[in-house]
Parts: structure tokens; sequence; C-alpha cells
């Protein structure tokens, strides 16, 4: 493992180089090779992250309520973003994977790649302490978080779209993401809302649930 390179990558230098690498072993290899996973750090790592959104969301965002302040958490701190930030960093070339894990490309599962982020959180901060923790998080959520925000106050467009399509009785609503562009760090989704089987639109979004909300929109709009 080119743990400088890592370094240079997530801005931070270890102290102790072998909580990253503790960070970055995943189950399957902790069990094979009798060593300690990073389950413990991801556990760690997931409390630092609701903290230091939480706290950011309430220093920056004065105007938002408790209950939106929860929507943008639960909105930004997911596996999705998560995964986002695993690949903007290369986390892949670095995860320590069991041999069935390598076999089956478990460096590309999304959950993976996730929890490893939470990880070296708190790995992080176990070396350094608070302060580079919330520097790497920041940096990797606060344009994600800005977004989230800006879209906090808006309709759910999916919910006001049933309730209108099943005012005469009940019927079948899908989503379905037609296709995925751009690289894993910022990609763009399609997404098409059918109606018993029939197209109705199609939308575009930064995320798949985005892109859903597009679609819905779309079809209000044409009602």
């Amino acid at each position: 493992m080119n743990i400088e390179k890592l370094e240079k990558d997530i801005s931070y230098t270890f102290k102790n180089k072998e909580l990253l690498k503790n960070a970055l072993t995943h189950t399957s290899y902790a069990y094979e090779h009798k060593v300690e996973s990073n389950e413990k750090l991801e556990f760690l790592g997931d409390s630092i992250l609701e903290f230091v959104s939480s706290e950011y969301m309430y220093l920056k965002y004065k105007n938002l309520k408790e209950g939106e302040m929860t929507k943008v958490r639960a909105t930004v701190v997911c596996e999705e973003s998560l995964y986002k930030i695993a690949c903007k960093h290369n986390f892949s070339d670095f995860l320590i994977l069991g041999k069935s894990e390598v076999i089956s490309g478990g460096n590309q599962r999304p959950a993976i790649l996730a929890d490893s982020v939470e990880a070296v959180i708190a790995a992080i901060y176990i070396d350094g302490g608070l302060e580079p923790a919330k520097k790497f998080i920041i940096e990797n959520l606060k344009d994600e978080i800005e977004s989230a925000t800006k879209n906090v106050g808006k309709k759910d467009y999916k919910t006001v779209l049933q309730e209108e399509l099943q005012k005469n009785g009940d019927v079948k609503i899908e989503y379905e993401i037609l296709k995925e562009t751009g690289p894993d760090h910022d990609k763009t989704f399609e997404a098409q809302v059918s109606l018993n089987g029939k197209a109705l639109a199609q939308g575009k979004g930064k995320s798949k649930k985005e892109a859903e909300m597009q679609a819905a929109k779309k079809v209000l709009e044409n009602m």
C-alpha cells in the first residue's frame, strides 16, 4: 500500500501509519489473517461524522429549523455521499480485502467503500484530534450540504404525484434509472417515471433521488 499517496489524496499525514491501514482493513481480510478489521473505527467514525455535520449546519445555516437540519443530514450522511468521497480519493486502490472480496470486486462495492470513509475519519480523529477530522469531513461534504439545504424546503414531487394519480383509485407508479453518466465522484443520473407500465416523463439529477424527483415534477407540470 502506498501510504504516502493516500495521505496526499486526503490531505492528512498520519503519525501512526498503522491506524490508516487498520481503517482500510475489511472484515474479509481480518478474518483470514486474524487481525483487527475496520469495524470499530467505522462505528466511531459514524458518530464523528454525525456530530461534525450537525455542528457545521447549526453554525452555518442559521435559517434552518431542527426538522430541516435532520432532513439535510439524512440526505448527506448516507452511503451514496460517502461512496462519492471514497471514489474521489481512490480508496478502492488501497482497501485491504480478503481473497473472496478481491475475486468478487469488493473494492468497487459502494457499501464497503462508504464504510471505509467512516473508518478513515475515525483514524484521523484518533491520530490527530477533532480538528483534522473536521477539516476532512467539511471539505468533502460542504458542497453536498449546500445542495441539500437548497432543496430541503421544496415539495416532495414524488409524494404529490402519487397523491394526484391515486385520486381515482390504486395505480402502479414506477421509477427507473435509465442511465448514469460522468465520473464516479460527479455522476449525473437520468430517471423515468411510469404509470401502469406507460412512460410519463424523464428527469435528470446529481443523485438517483433528485433525478426521480425531477421526473415527477415534469409530470405534474404537464398535468
